[in-house]
């Protein structure tokens, strides 16, 4: 008679799911640490401030979608300009392929908002908890006055630090400074505040709660970076020819003799990981890069005396040949990367030169459909046109108007106007040519718009001249 195992239920049942264990990383210190804590710096300086930086009266980044208007410093771009938008999405793909294909994933280990506020709600976590093993110990802990005074000071700095984010975010759709004085005066709009609250609450459930889960499960960059890696590839390796067998020994004594390799099998490369892996496993999807376990494995090497490097930057070729400084070098120089590289500065000179060459004036010309021709005093004939002048510049300009491209043909309506400041015009334009000039059909004639300030500034449009 064969007994009948009970099925498994609580956390034992992982059908589908694996149940979710809290990690608790340990606080590092070292070189990449403050490479990190750098990036940190770096980009919330960026994020936080460039709201607040004016240009020509206005914020210096200003994504203005009501107006159909982007301000990029001194830069004016409307959805006619959509193609530069596809050049900088298409230098961030190459950017990502050539980056990756070179040493991993520099962009989630240090410059990632996962990261990076993942990186400062821990900080916050640890400054009102304590430690790992102090957070570990209050977890456990049944609720008592200490613990809830430490739980309500932890979530009172994130949720803070989540509002004042999403307060920033909506800053570079609506000028940071109006929009402090309508949150001052509770004078919000509902769009304004809803978006205030959803990338808040964003920031408060992804760096507070969620953490390596969005890395793991979430986020796609994870899956498909492998399809970008090689044996070549720079990547956060452990090296087992070193480092196997593992065991923990005394500082006294010799690995060899005990026939141990350097890893002394303390774990706290594991502890310190964000997202709870166990580096010296080999490559893993989970791996963010981060270098936290270089720095704390280096850190135990100098305590017992060994070499430092036993989890380093380096590529599997380089490990399996236990290569030195060559073959840490040797690995960017590849066709692969040769043809990433290529591609991304050809796509540069490509993006610089049509943005130095951008002409700050958009012209659009239609014919009136509902007159096609009328003859008017003198004999002459009369084509109506609609002129549609886009100012992209932050300065009012005055403009001339010209036509040519028909014997005859001249302006009957105003042929100088002006255009205020990043701002469109449109007005009717009638021209006007002789009867006897011409024959029945439609005539090519060519627009033409330019500057009194600059004659570098000239758009010609084509349109034709209707004779009946």
């Amino acid at each position: 008679m064969i007994p009948i195992r009970p099925a498994p239920s609580g956390p034992e049942d992982a059908g589908l799911f694996e149940v979710r264990r809290k990690i608790y990383p340990r606080a590092v210190h070292g070189v990449f640490a403050r490479w990190r804590w750098s990036l940190v710096w770096a980009t919330q300086l960026f994020f936080y401030g460039m709201p607040w930086l004016s240009w020509n009266g206005r914020p210096a980044l200003l994504f203005d979608l009501g107006a159909r208007k982007f301000y990029v410093l001194g830069f004016v771009f409307w959805p006619q300009d959509f193609i530069y938008l596809t050049l900088l999405l298409v230098i961030s793909a190459l950017s990502l392929f050539l980056f990756t294909a070179v040493a991993g994933r520099l962009w989630c280990g240090y410059a990632c908002p996962q990261t990076v506020y993942t990186e400062i709600f821990l900080w916050i976590e640890r400054k009102t908890e304590g430690e790992r093993s102090a957070r570990e110990k209050l977890d456990r802990e049944p609720m008592s006055v200490r613990k809830f005074v430490l739980k309500a000071a932890k979530h009172l700095s994130w949720g803070t630090l989540a509002f004042w984010t999403g307060f920033t975010f909506v800053g570079y759709f609506t000028p940071i400074r109006q929009l402090a004085m309508e949150f001052v005066t509770t004078a919000l709009g509902p769009w304004e505040a809803f978006w205030i609250l959803f990338y808040a609450a964003a920031t408060y459930a992804n760096a507070g709660f969620m953490r390596e889960q969005v890395c793991k499960y979430m986020c796609p960059y994870a899956r498909f970076q492998g399809a970008m890696f090689d044996r070549d590839t720079l990547v956060i390796a452990y090296d087992p020819l070193r480092g196997e067998p593992r065991g923990a020994r005394s500082r006294q004594s010799d690995p060899k003799a005990l026939g141990l390799g350097d890893c002394i099998d303390c774990t706290l490369c594991v502890q310190v990981c964000p997202t709870g892996i166990d580096i010296r496993k080999g490559l893993q999807y989970e791996c963010i890069g981060c270098a936290a376990c270089i720095d704390a494995c280096d850190q135990v090497m100098d305590k017992v005396g060994y070499p430092k490097g036993l989890i380093r930057y380096a590529t599997e070729n380089a490990i399996a040949r236990r290569a030195g400084l060559e073959g840490f070098l040797a690995h960017v120089a590849r066709p692969r990367t040769f043809i990433y590289a290529a591609i991304l500065g050809g796509v540069c000179v490509l993006a610089g030169t049509a943005l130095f060459l951008r002409v700050p004036l958009k012209v659009d010309v239609i014919r009136d459909r509902g007159a096609l021709v009328r003859e008017v005093e003198d004999g002459e004939l009369e084509n109506v046109y609609r002129l549609q002048v886009m100012n992209a510049t932050e300065e009012a300009h005055r403009y001339r108007l010209k036509v040519e491209g028909v014997p005859g043909l001249r302006v009957a309506s105003d042929a100088e106007f002006v255009v205020e400041a990043a701002a469109t015009r449109g007005f009717p334009v009638r021209l006007r040519a002789p009867r006897g000039a011409l024959a029945n059909g439609s005539h090519p004639i060519r627009i033409s718009v330019d500057s009194f300030d600059t004659t570098a500034v000239n758009v010609t449009e084509k349109s034709v001249f209707i004779v009946r």
